[in-house]
């Protein structure tokens, strides 16, 4: 049956790159590019904060990158490459977080944390765009402190002189987030004195909401109650990331957590995917990754329509201008 339109045609071509797992030649040629256009703190001083992370669009580069290949650190080099060098994203001086997901007690193999490797290549590529200090922090559902040291993740950042930050309460600050059902609420110090914030999420299966990926790994700069947010979850995603307006977005797909989502645990759920998603449009990077590997649309995940309908980004992937790669 033919297709009707040719954005349908580019989104199963798009999709079929994830799901058989390989790019040719060929397709990084003329079929690579598109055309078209916890406790609250004590704290009572609600802060109001000014959020100014993003970097100009460019036409003449891709809103979204999709790498594959065999090394971490190579897929990350070669996507950031791809969207104009980390130097577009981040100048000489800068205060740089990285913000992978350290939620889980759990080792790199389980697939429940970004990968070390990703997140180490990402601090030295902002280190040597020039930046003054980089970051990297979350807000850990296990104990953070054994789940940055058992994810390998504060040994590979601190190997390469990143700043490693534990959340405890006293560096967290009382912030209005101006948001639908996010007003008043403790965020995470490093998030608001920043000059960039790179999210670098892992793909994996969720429970709750179908699959975790970038917008959902915002939940990690906010402590207090978080699980009264899952009332509202479409809702929260769309104002944390409304709130957070990440400079640039890196979605770890090396290893996938395919099921048992988000705590993970059995090796029998991970698959090795070996790519690498990175961009500037975080709605069209989630709705990919949802639909290659879960088959979710914004039918079944809502926060995708939602933030399109907030000018966060196009929940559409296969209107923005996308780049494949085999590295």
């Amino acid at each position: 049956m033919a297709s009707d339109s040719p954005a349908a045609d580019r989104r199963e071509f798009m999709l079929r790159v994830l799901r058989l797992g390989g790019l040719s030649a060929a397709t990084i040629g003329a079929g690579a590019w598109l055309h078209y256009r916890s406790d609250r703190p004590k704290e009572s001083e609600v802060l109001v904060a000014d959020r100014r992370t993003g970097v100009p669009a460019d036409p003449n580069l891709p809103e979204m990158v999709v790498a594959q290949g065999e090394s971490p650190e190579a897929l990350v080099r070669r996507a950031v490459e791809a969207l104009g060098g980390m130097r577009r994203f981040i100048a000489r001086g800068d205060v740089v977080v990285v913000k992978p997901n350290i939620g889980w007690d759990r080792a790199p193999e389980q697939a429940a944390n970004t990968n070390p490797q990703l997140v180490a290549e990402v601090v030295r590529l902002c280190q040597d765009a020039g930046a003054r200090t980089v970051i990297v922090t979350d807000m850990s559902c296990n104990d953070p402190r054994t789940c940055f040291e058992r994810s390998g993740i504060a040994a590979a950042a601190r190997a390469v002189g990143a700043q490693v930050v534990l959340p405890d309460e006293r560096k967290f600050r009382q912030v209005n987030l101006g948001g639908e059902v996010l007003t008043a609420w403790p965020v995470l110090e490093p998030f608001l004195t920043a000059d960039k914030i790179i999210n670098l999420p892992i793909a994996k299966h969720h429970s709750l909401t179908g699959c975790t990926l970038g917008m959902k790994n915002f939940y990690g700069i906010i402590g207090g109650q978080r699980s009264r947010l899952h009332q509202r979850i479409n809702e929260s995603l769309v104002d944390l990331t409304a709130f957070a307006r990440p400079t640039l977005t890196i979605i770890d797909a090396y290893r996938v957590l395919m099921r048992g989502g988000p705590t993970g645990g059995s090796l029998a759920d991970v698959e090795f995917k070996k790519t690498l998603l990175a961009g500037t449009d975080p709605v069209a990077l989630d709705s990919y990754a949802a639909k290659a590997w879960w088959d979710l649309d914004y039918q079944r995940l809502p926060f995708l329509r939602m933030a399109q309908a907030r000018g966060l980004g196009k929940m559409n992937f296969e209107e923005v201008r996308t780049t494949f790669l085999t590295v």
